[in-house]
Parts: C-alpha cells; sequence; structure tokens
C-alpha cells in the first residue's frame, strides 16, 4: 500500500521567532551598530559584508545556492520515488529545516537527544534519530514528547539485544504509553554502528518485536564507510554494502509491526547508489518506504562532496544540475612575515579542516575581487591560516577560502549571513544550534 507523503511540519511561529532575537557580542563577525537590533530589524537594512562594518573572519552563505540545491535535490529525490528525510545535524539551524519542508522533505534526521530536543523546540512533526538511543534520561524525555503529542512521529535504530532491553526497561520506567519505532540497523565492518549479520539482525527483530515499548519499523544503515572514494571499487563496496542492507529487510519480512516499511540509507556521497538500492523491486507484500537522509547537499562544498557526490565535480548523474556550493569564507591577510608566506587571520575555531582545507578562491582588494590562483592553505593554527603565496597579495587585502566539509563549518557560528546575488549584501541571517 502506497501512504501519501506527507511533508514533516515545523513550527512556523517559533521559527519566525528567531528574528526577534537581539543581536549582540555573542554573534562573532557581527557589526557592532547591529547591538541591539533585533535580527528582523538588521535584516531589512541589507547591510555590505565589507562596506558595513563585519568582523573578520565571516562565514557567509549564498541564498542563490542553497535555492538551487534544495530545489535540485527535491526534483530528483521525487523523480526516483524516495522520501527524503535530510539529516539536520549539517546545519542545525530551524530556519533552514523550514526551507528544506517546504520542497517535501517528508521528515527531519538527528543523531541525538540534544539535536532532538532542538528540533521539537521547532515543533518538528517526524523525527528520524539515525542512532541508537539508550540513555536512560533522553528515553524518559522522548516518551513524555511522545505522551503529550499525538501528531509526533519518531524513529530511532538499535544494532544489539542489549540495547533494545535497555530501551524497553527505561521507557517501561518512564511509563510511556505509545511505543517507540526501532528500525534495526545494518552496519559495515570496522565501521560504525550496525549490526553485521542476519542472525543478529534476527535476533535483535525479535528482541524489538517482543518488547511491549518498541514496535519494528524497517531497517537502517549509512554507506558512507563502506568507501572512502568514488573510484570503481569503492562505488563496487557501496553497493555490495547495500546489497546487505536489502537482505536484511528482505529477511525480516512478516515480523514488521507496522504498515510501512521505512528502509532507510544515504549520506551525501553515494545518494545515486542508495536510490538504486532502495527503488529495486521489493518482494510482494513488503510495503517498502524508501528514504533517503543526504544532509549536506543543502550547501554542498569545494573540498570532500564536491569530489565525491554524485552531482559534484565528477557526476554520475545524468541531466540532473550539479549541486553549488553555497559556503564561502573571508579572511584578511594580517601579515606577510617572509616571502611566499602569507597568514590570514581566521583559524580552526573559524574553518573546518578535518576533510580537507579551505581552498583559496578569490581576492579582494582596493580595487575590487578577482580569482585568486597559485595559492594553497596549507595548516590552520587556532586563529591563523598559513597559506603559501605565488600571485601578489598584500597585508590588508581579503581572500574569499572554499570550505569543505559543512557539517564542521555550522557548528562554529552561531549566526550566518546569507548573500545575494552579488555575494556581499546580506538578505538574511540564519541562527544555529548547536
Amino acid at each position: 500500500m502506497t501512504l501519501p507523503a506527507e511533508p514533516a511540519r515545523i513550527d512556523r511561529d517559533a521559527v519566525a521567532g528567531l528574528r526577534a532575537e537581539r543581536l549582540d557580542w555573542r554573534f562573532k563577525s557581527m557589526p557592532h551598530a547591529l547591538f541591539g537590533l533585533t535580527v528582523g530589524e538588521a535584516v531589512t537594512r541589507r547591510l555590505g559584508l565589507f562596506r558595513d562594518g563585519f568582523v573578520g573572519p565571516i562565514v557567509a552563505l549564498d541564498n542563490a545556492a542553497i535555492e538551487h540545491n534544495l530545489a535540485t535535490m527535491a526534483a530528483w529525490s521525487a523523480s526516483r520515488g524516495l522520501h527524503l528525510a535530510p539529516h539536520g545535524k549539517t546545519t542545525m539551524a530551524p530556519a533552514l529545516f523550514a526551507r528544506q519542508i517546504d520542497c517535501g522533505a517528508w521528515a527531519m534526521t538527528a543523531a541525538n537527544t540534544a539535536q532532538l530536543r532542538v528540533y521539537r523546540a521547532f515543533g518538528v512533526s517526524r523525527v528520524l534519530l539515525a542512532n541508537e538511543l539508550v540513555d536512560p534520561a533522553g528515553l524518559a524525555w522522548l516518551a513524555g514528547e511522545l505522551d503529550d503529542d499525538p501528531d509526533f512521529e519518531f524513529s530511532c535504530w538499535a544494532d544489539s539485544v542489549r540495547g533494545v532491553e535497555l530501551m524497553t526497561a527505561a521507557l517501561t520506567a518512564a511509563g510511556a504509553r505509545r511505543p517507540v519505532d526501532v528500525l534495526v540497523e545494518v552496519g559495515v565492518a570496522g565501521g560504525r554502528c550496525g549490526v553485521r549479520d542476519q542472525s543478529t539482525a534476527r535476533a535483535v527483530a525479535e528482541a524489538i518485536v517482543a518488547s511491549p515499548a518498541l514496535r519494528l519499523a524497517g531497517v537502517a544503515g549509512y554507506e558512507g564507510p563502506a568507501a572512502s572514494d568514488a573510484s570503481q571499487a569503492g562505488l563496487d563496496a557501496v553497493s555490495a554494502y547495500l546489497g546487505r542492507l536489502r537482505e536484511v529487510a528482505v529477511a525480516l519480512r512478516g515480523r514488521y509491526e507496522t504498515d510501512r516499511v521505512v528502509v532507510t540509507a544515504g549520506g551525501s556521497s553515494f545518494f545515486d547508489l542508495v536510490a538504486d538500492a532502495l527503488t529495486a523491486p521489493w518482494p510482494a507484500g513488503l510495503a517498502v518506504w524508501p528514504v533517503i537522509r543526504a544532509g549536506a547537499y543543502i550547501t554542498h562544498d569545494d573540498g570532500a562532496y564536491r569530489a565525491l557526490s554524485p552531482l559534484g565535480a565528477h557526476p554520475r548523474l545524468a541531466n540532473v544540475p550539479r549541486f553549488r556550493s553555497a559556503l564561502r569564507a573571508w579572511a584578511q591577510v594580517q601579515s606577510r612575515p617572509e616571502p611566499g608566506l602569507a597568514l590570514l587571520a581566521a583559524g580552526k575555531r573559524d574553518l573546518p579542516y578535518d576533510l580537507g582545507m579551505p581552498e583559496p578562491q578569490v581576492l579582494r582588494t582596493a580595487e575590487g575581487t578577482r580569482a585568486l590562483s597559485g595559492c594553497r592553505v596549507t595548516a590552520l593554527a587556532d586563529q591563523h591560516t598559513f597559506m603559501t603565496v605565488g600571485a601578489e597579495v598584500e597585508v590588508g587585502d581579503w581572500v574569499g577560502l572554499g570550505l569543505s566539509h559543512p557539517c564542521t563549518v555550522f557548528d562554529k557560528w552561531p549566526l550566518l549571513p546569507v548573500t545575494g546575488t552579488d555575494g556581499e549584501t546580506v538578505v538574511d541571517l540564519i541562527r544555529t544550534f548547536f
């Protein structure tokens, strides 16, 4: 049976309320002239990043690129018959969640209780927690959320009988009145959580079915650990893992306790292969609800995802527009202490470095902005970026940097300016909660 793909809901009043927050010293890079104004009042001024007192370093989002990426992912997912549950941990920005839901997101994905509490503070109505949840305090809070809101839909993962026992005990102790939907997680040897074989999957599934506090609702996984690159060997490893995920989903046929069987995978590197696996024919009578959980697509990047995404620099999907990077950092040259070296006023506290160094792309001088070549970031200290210089770069210039890995960009910035088509005029301010 095919059920309507009703998008998730979010509390629009709560999201709009973010514009009432007043700006002050908590928000790095914000001009001091805005202190005391609300976010909404500041946005109406259409300030410029360089003419109106923003303090470096600055990380800004490109509004047009975000719109493009949202529309592209929504259209492609729908064309493949997939339900999109974006992983909100990428941004932890309710205003961006709302834009994803506006584009039809069926659910939002979280990774832990702290993130889930942010989602619920903004009324997100359908959440997948892509992780095991065994903390008694978190489970007690969840029980209260489910009992207080009959429209709240929630699922999490389990990969051990012990985990199922802990969940059952905590929910029972909390007096939970609604059962929690649980998906058996299938993992990769040497990777993250998830069962490693079918016998364990069956044991976990039987434990869920036997629990008075849980319901067996599907099978979940994450294909990212199966490969570190998009070589043919890497793609084959991902496909093999997804085949094992399918095998578990089929093996548990007849044990599921929900009308639709959620089968879900999908980061932002191999969602093309996930689509192939989840939309291939399923056995008759198995009502699979295929869900993809990519999150980094909303901003894409100029590093890891540019290299790996099926809509990146080496696209694997035909007739689909490539994603665009919506991330740019601006850092001022503050020192030229020796030939061939420039120090930029930004560092590990400001920029991501776990999946590649920032990429010098443009130079902004008193004469204007131009492409920058022959420069490379070699290292980051806490507050400094080391850049080798092959072009004329002077103290006081600004360098525009492409960034790699959105998930470790947003967590450093509680408020991010969003720029319009000129790349400098601020058309919005996005609040994050980490």
